[in-house]
């Protein structure tokens, strides 16, 4: 919470990032066609074509977005997202990075799929800031998953080319009309509403109960 409530600066953005499978599917049947006066229709029958997954970030405080699409989500795409991210980020010092603590979100996936050299180049660019156990929410990022799964993913798509095309064309009008992330759960916030937490680790953490 502290982390979002820094003021905007430019050498030290912070990032907001998660991965969402995407489930594949296609019509058993072709559905019928819109006409004059009546919505399409498609049958209730459905097949599975697979899965991918959205690797995706947001800059909440410029609105700012990335997204690639990839078959699987191993070390080796988390990399590459990775640089693809520090690239978006040329002149910045450092990325602060808002993630969660999937096996493969550290700089030890770097180093098995970059050089030496690389990797201690590209983790450098990164402080990585982990969400608690079960704590997603926390992540801005679910916010944004939350917009392309009403949008976008909320029908049938047969492809996983279909998928990156929508998916990336969406987050990039987005990134163009600066859409911004107002998040309204700061410090206090969560010093109250979590304070059973707070209480279980100092019990002088009481003075923040909820009244």
């Amino acid at each position: 919470m502290a982390l979002y409530a820094l003021p905007y600066d430019p050498a030290y953005p912070v990032i907001c990032f998660d991965e969402r499978p995407c489930v594949l599917i296609g019509d058993k049947l072709l559905p019928r066609p819109m006409r004059k006066g009546e919505i399409a229709k498609q049958h209730y029958e459905y097949e599975k074509l697979g899965s991918c997954v959205l690797l995706a970030a947001v800059e909440p405080l410029t609105g700012q977005r990335l997204g690639q699409i990839y078959e699987r989500r191993t070390k080796r795409e988390f990399t590459a997202f990775c640089i693809a991210l520090a690239a978006a980020y040329p002149h910045a010092s450092k990325i602060r990075l808002v993630l969660d603590n999937l096996n493969t979100h550290n700089a030890s996936s770097f180093y098995e799929h970059l050089s030496a050299e690389e990797a201690f180049a590209l983790a450098q660019r990164f402080e990585f800031n982990y969400t608690p156990k079960h704590a997603s929410w926390l992540n801005m990022i679910e916010c944004e998953f939350s917009v392309i799964s009403r949008v976008c993913l909320d029908r049938r798509i047969a492809t996983s080319e279909q998928l990156r095309r929508e998916v990336l064309a969406l987050l990039q009008e987005r990134s163009a009309k600066a859409i911004k992330i107002h998040w309204q759960f700061g410090v206090q916030a969560a010093r109250s509403k979590l304070n059973s937490q707070y209480a279980r680790v100092n019990s002088l953490n009481q003075q923040y109960k909820e009244t």
